[in-house]
């Protein structure tokens, strides 16, 4: 039985004052949609998402994936319909039959978080639902629609809800079925799960206060004033395993060896570290959300051209590299007449003086799968700069 996630991002968002979809807007070099994507991959709880989309933000979508990467756990897009409830139901038929769990979010929260997802799915096992909400801090106002009498509820008996909402998916979709044939109007699954089983679980989690929906142009207008560290600092590891029949590559130099690194692409262990470094820098996670090795499009490829895809990344969130530094720790061969080119193929691609781009190999006195010959690995620090303020 599988966990899934339906991810909402139909809506026109004509509140928001911007040209189109708000989930295309892009703050520090990336997409609300694409933030939104990265928490739910990072939670791993998912086997899969269905995006919901709207069909003429389909060539904005495909644009996006391009230029910010694709996430690999988005299985299908479908198209929303007339309505919430429409669009939250043609992504649930989309999901495969073997689901136990389906969690709904919009894609307009790009500020949830790994924790807030776990306890909804947690709940929606243990309950059959899990919502997050978050208590009322305002004092709320009832009005009468006939009569305009004010009455105040008690804020401490209410709550605001949210999503993600996880729901067991056979039950969420007799109640959607239910809804559709009576035509219920509703703004969220909760309401479509109350109106056929007369309550939901409440979920908790640390973090929800600042789960915000993004809506309004005031909302957009305080991410473009929030700003940014001037630099950034990001290490990466990595380590492959020596085999036969295989170049030795690293930092972009074919080094005489009699065997070379295991890996989907060329194995660069030196340039997989220093991707990481500069990818963790930017808060962008690792090369294996960006470049993961069941995509096909990967297998043997230099990465040499992976980092300049990174680069891309780099400068598209409007910084810099100051300087990076690598370490190669290998028992052999030895190195030394190769650490020139190394420099200057990474200095080319982050864009630096040779100085700049540091490259130095050491053994480890025969210790370690490194000094049995078995692999070689490898580390890095990457120093970036803030270039401007990005809108």
């Amino acid at each position: 039985m599988s966990v899934w996630c339906v991810l909402l991002a139909a809506g026109q968002g004509s509140r928001s004052g911007l040209d189109g979809n708000k989930v295309f807007f892009r703050w520090r070099g990336r997409s609300v949609l694409s933030r939104c994507l990265d928490v739910l991959s990072d939670a791993e709880i998912y086997d899969g998402i269905v995006l919901v989309l709207s069909e003429r933000d389909m060539s904005d979508y495909r644009a996006l994936a391009e230029r910010e990467g694709a996430c690999p756990l988005v299985r299908r897009v479908v198209f929303g319909g007339a309505s919430r409830r429409e669009s939250g139901y043609n992504g649930l038929c989309a999901l495969p039959e073997d689901v136990e769990i389906v969690s709904v979010h919009d894609a307009a929260r790009p500020f949830v978080t790994p924790e807030i997802i776990r306890a909804t799915v947690e709940d929606a096992r243990r309950y059959g639902s899990g919502v997050i909400s978050t208590p009322v801090v305002d004092t709320i106002k009832r009005i009468d629609p006939a009569t305009r009498q004010v009455t105040t509820p008690d804020r401490a008996q209410l709550r605001a809800v949210q999503t993600p909402q996880s729901f067991n998916y056979a039950r969420l979709m007799q109640a959607h079925e239910r809804a559709r044939r009576e035509g219920l109007n509703v703004t969220d699954d909760a309401m479509v799960y109350e109106h056929a089983y007369g309550s939901v679980h409440l979920s908790d989690a640390p973090g929800a206060e600042r789960n915000v929906k993004l809506t309004l142009p005031e909302d957009f207008r305080r991410l473009r004033a929030q700003k940014r560290p001037a630099m950034r600092i990001g290490t990466g590891y990595d380590a492959h395993r020596l085999a036969q029949g295989r170049r030795l590559v690293l930092c972009g130099v074919d080094v005489p060896h009699d065997r070379g690194l295991d890996g989907h692409s060329d194995a660069d262990v030196a340039v997989h570290a220093l991707m990481d470094a500069l990818l963790g820098a930017l808060g962008e996670g690792d090369i294996g959300r960006h470049f993961p090795d069941s995509d096909a499009r990967y297998k043997g490829i230099s990465s040499m051209l992976l980092l300049e895809q990174v680069m891309e990344i780099v400068r598209a969130r409007g910084y810099r590299v100051l300087n990076a530094d690598v370490t190669i720790v290998a028992q052999r061969p030895k190195l030394a007449l190769y650490i020139v080119q190394m420099r200057e193929n990474l200095a080319a691609v982050l864009g630096v003086d040779v100085e700049c781009a540091n490259v130095k190999a050491t053994t480890t006195e025969r210790m370690g799968f490194e000094g049995a010959q078995e692999g070689i690995s490898a580390q890095a620090v990457a120093l970036l700069e803030k270039t401007e303020e990005e809108a």
